[in-house]
């Protein structure tokens, strides 16, 4: 039983899409939470603002998590395209 070119580059791709979603859905989280514990200050600080708050870290939210999605798609081509 021998190790081929093709056994490599499969086995190369398991990395790449393995450390493509561990990196690239760190930065998601750590952002996301960073954006609720300061909506959750803001909160503290001004009641009355609420919503507009709550509204505004969701919408920051939702664009910080496009770059876990990336990492994703990313990760999903390596797997099965290559």
């Amino acid at each position: 039983m021998a190790i081929e070119g093709a056994d490599i580059v499969k086995a190369a791709a398991c990395l790449g899409a393995s450390l493509a979603m561990g990196l690239g859905a760190l930065g998601p989280g750590i952002g996301e939470g960073m954006a609720a514990a300061k909506a959750c200050e803001a909160i503290g600080k001004n009641p009355k603002e609420a919503g507009l708050l709550t509204r505004t870290m969701l919408v920051g939210q939702a664009v910080t998590e496009s770059t876990g999605i990336y990492s994703l798609v990313i990760a999903l081509l390596l797997l099965f395209v290559v």
